[in-house]
């Protein structure tokens, strides 16, 4: 009875949307009041950046510059001034792809204990109204947390909902890598829960590292917790269509871009894209070339594509969902820009059908101990012969 139920509130979505879409001003304007802005321009910052010729030549561009530029750009440069670059634009260096992650994690911190500063402030003026107040306590216990020791912010935006990726383990010594890409309802706020770990991307990073370390205890590994794009929020039309993902997959592309230039893993960094994530990865997969990247979907609802052979020659696909995960019941369809398309667990759409056994609802895959997170440490290490096949 609840799926069924569950069946017909997501059609509804769908015709509500579609519904939204034809009816004119009105209606426009108050679906737009219920949906996300995209990050898509460069950090504050980033115009006096560009202006700046201190070091008597251009600053790469943060819009426009290549991995490869930026990371040959601070190859060039001394010690101390990549250290008074990323004081007096922490912003910029720290959600620079290319920069190196030390300088990174440095200028990240910064960015973060002003965002502490700010947010404590706005929470001191006693003209702030009641929610306002709220929220910037919550914005400065959760930038708080991101300075304790040990944490490696390898991206910090404030903008908005708040955007960060965090690194666990060494990523210059990491023999292999992996990204953990989310779904919607995660921000900075959501990025670590300490409720509900495993419902968070830090979380789920912890666990899949903590599962690799089981499986493969010399193996060098480390794992990114990328809650690097704005998600949809609630089962609204964002979650039906996939602007979010467009605007996403090139913030995407730029990170695995970066990594290249400065990490050097044996494989390129496996991708586990969870629910809505599996829409930014699908949307992103045709840009992957080189090497083939393991691409792994998970509680998906499609990824904007019939089958896997839309996602190109770069990526070898895996799939799994777990038969009490409610997204099996959203509509797997494409129509008039609403859906995302087929169900990657489909027998024929051409991914491997990998087991999530033990798994349960839309969140449990890496419960420790269930055989999806087994899967996806076995894959990430490139030990396709351990990995646990779906049965039928």
């Amino acid at each position: 009875m609840q799926r069924r139920r569950l069946k017909r509130i997501l059609i509804g979505a769908f015709a509500a949307c579609a519904v939204l879409a034809d009816a004119g001003g009105a209606a426009a304007t108050a679906a737009a009041s219920n949906e996300q802005v995209a990050i898509t321009s460069p950090p504050a910052g980033s115009d006096a950046w560009v202006r700046d010729h201190s070091l008597g030549r251009p600053l790469p561009d943060p819009a426009t510059a290549t991995a490869a530029t930026v990371t040959a750009f601070f190859g060039s440069l001394t010690p101390a001034q990549q250290d008074r670059l990323a004081h007096a634009y922490p912003l910029v260096v720290g959600n620079l792809d290319g920069a190196p992650p030390r300088l990174r994690y440095q200028a990240n911190a910064l960015a973060l204990a002003a965002e502490v500063a700010r947010a404590k402030a706005v929470a001191a003026d006693h003209k702030v109204d009641p929610t306002t107040h709220a929220l910037a306590v919550s914005r400065a216990n959760d930038c708080q947390a991101l300075l304790r020791p040990g944490r490696q912010i390898l991206a910090f935006d404030p903008r908005g909902r708040g955007l960060v990726t965090e690194v666990f383990g060494d990523l210059a010594s990491a023999q292999r890598v992996s990204v953990i890409v989310p779904g919607s309802d995660t921000d900075l706020g959501h990025h670590d829960r300490a409720d509900d770990p495993l419902r968070s991307p830090a979380g789920m990073a912890r666990a899949l590292q903590a599962e690799e370390q089981h499986q493969a205890p010399n193996v060098r590994t480390a794992v990114i917790a990328w809650t690097g794009y704005v998600t949809p929020v609630g089962l609204g039309p964002d979650a039906v269509t996939s602007r979010l993902a467009d605007a996403g997959a090139p913030r995407l592309a730029r990170l695995l871009d970066g990594l290249k230039q400065t990490s050097a893993p044996v494989a390129p960094p496996t991708l586990l894209c969870h629910s809505y994530g599996t829409v930014v990865c699908g949307t992103v997969a045709p840009e992957l070339h080189g090497a083939t990247t393991d691409m792994v979907v998970l509680g998906s609802p499609g990824m904007g594509v019939q089958n896997a052979d839309e996602l190109g020659t770069g990526v070898h696909l895996w799939a799994t969902r777990n038969p009490s995960d409610w997204i099996g019941d959203v509509p797997y369809l494409q129509v008039g820009g609403l859906g995302h398309g087929a169900d990657p667990t489909a027998a024929d759409f051409g991914a491997e059908q990998i087991s999530s056994a033990g798994a349960a609802g839309h969140v449990g895959y890496f419960v420790p101990g269930t055989t999806s997170l087994y899967n996806f440490a076995a894959i990430a290490l490139g030990d396709y012969q351990d990995v646990v096949y779906r049965a039928g």
